[in-house]
């Protein structure tokens, strides 16, 4: 069977209308270099605007993340900063809706949160997660459903899952 490019199917079609995301992601103290060239391949798979890259976050170029990002390191947009905070409260200013991706008891269900786009979606250290000034700063908290005996996702995985719904919930605000 040959494989078809999704935009060239009929069901590409229904993505015309979404020239970008209106998502960013910030990954705060993310310390594996193949979780964060996971992000870029998924953010450039969704169009997601930018990536932010916060504290010990590594940065292109780096052979790890390209490893994993396979190139979308360089289509997609991003940015270091060693002060999360300030881009977060720069960003809620702006009217961006600052979402943390974390399980907390005032966390609601990814499938029952109504995002106000734009949104960014924080994701923190992989065994810290978040840390408390971060989380703070947050107007929502998210959490993804857990059913089996671990309770947690891979950083990446979570990432991808979260912004699949995201494209999800925007396409039909789109249609």
């Amino acid at each position: 069977m040959d494989r078809v490019p999704f935009q060239a199917t009929s069901v590409g079609a229904l993505y015309d209308r979404i020239p970008a995301l209106p998502v960013s992601v910030l990954l705060d103290n993310v310390r594996s270099l193949y979780n964060v060239g996971a992000f870029f391949r998924t953010a450039d798979a969704a169009r997601v605007e930018r990536i932010y890259l916060g504290g010990i976050t590594g940065r292109p170029p780096q052979r790890a993340i390209a490893k994993t990002a396979l190139g979308a390191e360089q289509s997609v947009a991003w940015e270091h900063t060693w002060e999360p905070a300030a881009l977060l409260r720069s960003m809620a200013q702006r009217g961006t809706e600052i979402a943390a991706v974390e399980t907390t008891v005032h966390a609601v269900d990814l499938f029952d949160w109504a995002p106000r786009f734009p949104v960014c979606i924080v994701f923190g250290h992989e065994v810290e997660g978040i840390g408390p000034e971060i989380s703070a700063l947050c107007d929502t908290h998210v959490r993804i459903p857990m059913l089996g005996s671990k309770h947690s996702l891979n950083v990446a995985t979570a990432g991808g899952v979260v912004i699949y719904e995201l494209l999800r919930k925007y396409r039909a605000l789109c249609a």
